[in-house]
């Protein structure tokens, strides 16, 4: 019988943090495995918010649907100021 005095605890598995710039990797490995263009095609996706714009190869699509699109950009103009040293 279970004790009713205590407070049981329930915990769950949480997945792991998916950092963006592992997503536009491996985003930009699909796309440019299945033959698309990659830059045209997250443009597409960041533009409009439509995920048929990433193919399901890889899960790209599904991957890129759990970063919010402002952290996708962020994370693109941070990296292309890093590579013109703009600080």
């Amino acid at each position: 019988m279970h004790d009713l005095d205590n407070t049981q605890f329930f915990s769950v598995e949480s997945e792991p943090p998916t950092g963006v710039e592992m997503v536009l990797t491996t985003v930009y490995e699909a796309l440019t495995e299945k033959g698309y263009n990659p830059v045209n095609q997250i443009v597409g996706y960041i533009m409009s918010g439509d995920p048929t714009y990433i193919t399901s190869h890889k899960s790209a699509r599904s991957l890129i649907m759990k970063v919010e699109r402002d952290e996708l950009v962020e994370e693109l103009l941070t990296k292309y100021m890093e590579a013109r040293n703009w600080k």
